[in-house]
């Protein structure tokens, strides 16, 4: 009976030896409850605010010939994907492409990029130098983005002495002006109105035209005036744009 007896306790230990080792082999296997925190994800790369600062204002998009030029406004507004961008409406006309182009945003590799309203990439453009940038597309060739200040040289009132003609859009003149070297003040020319102008024309009635930091000024004996700045070499638009633009043009 004690043989049994001891025989008996010994295979009751064996089997809770057993069960207990089964037990911490499953606890050391289950996973923990706690689920770990995720990494960060990476931060995107922004530009250097003066970068983008240094963007804010005119610039003129041209092809390489420059024969085929509009002008960009970019302006500091966020709007998705970048910031905002306003084009001439004769754009469209010159660049098919750019008839989508609302924003504009800037990496930390150089690259420029115009957005349409998704935020989508519709031209790319590289940093070639200070103030301007370089791109192409298959469909319209190379483009070259400047500043307005370098694409447009500092006119004379040499430059601008003779007769122009103020057509409404891509129509006929409806008057036709000379603007003569002819000193009527501090900084300001006489300016001479030809017989048969439009009636808006003869009401605002120009006798004076001066230069102000590159746009043209011509000034009415009442202290009214208009504005106007270069498109090219003979053409130049009134500003503000307006839905019935003046374009004031070299005869």
């Amino acid at each position: 009976m004690r043989v049994g007896a001891v025989m008996f306790a010994a295979v009751a230990m064996c089997l809770c030896g057993a069960v207990s080792f089964a037990q911490d082999s499953q606890q050391n296997a289950a996973p923990s409850s706690e689920t770990p925190s995720p990494a960060a994800p990476p931060q995107a790369t922004q530009p250097p605010k003066d970068a983008v600062s240094a963007m804010i204002g005119a610039w003129e998009f041209s092809n390489a010939d420059h024969d085929k030029i509009c002008r960009f406004n970019f302006r500091a507004d966020a709007v998705s994907g970048g910031n905002k961008l306003d084009i001439d409406k004769n754009c469209p006309n010159v660049f098919p492409s750019t008839k989508d182009i609302v924003a504009w945003a800037l990496d930390n590799y150089g690259s420029l990029r115009l957005l349409d309203a998704h935020g989508n990439s519709v031209v790319e453009l590289t940093e070639v130098e200070s103030g301007m940038y370089d791109g192409f597309t298959p469909e319209e060739g190379r483009y070259i983005l400047q500043t307005a200040a370098a694409a447009a040289p500092m006119r004379s009132a040499n430059d601008m002495i003779g007769d122009w003609g103020i057509a409404r859009g891509t129509g006929k003149p409806i008057c036709v002006l000379t603007l003569a070297n002819s000193p009527i003040g501090t900084d300001t020319m006489a300016l001479k109105v030809k017989p048969g102008c439009e009636a808006s024309i003869a009401r605002f009635a120009p006798t004076a035209w001066r230069l102000d930091q590159g746009d043209l000024v011509l000034l009415s004996q009442r202290g009214e005036s208009w504005q106007f700045e270069e498109n090219d070499t003979n053409t130049w638009q009134r500003v503000p744009e307006s839905a019935d633009p003046f374009l004031l043009i070299r005869q």
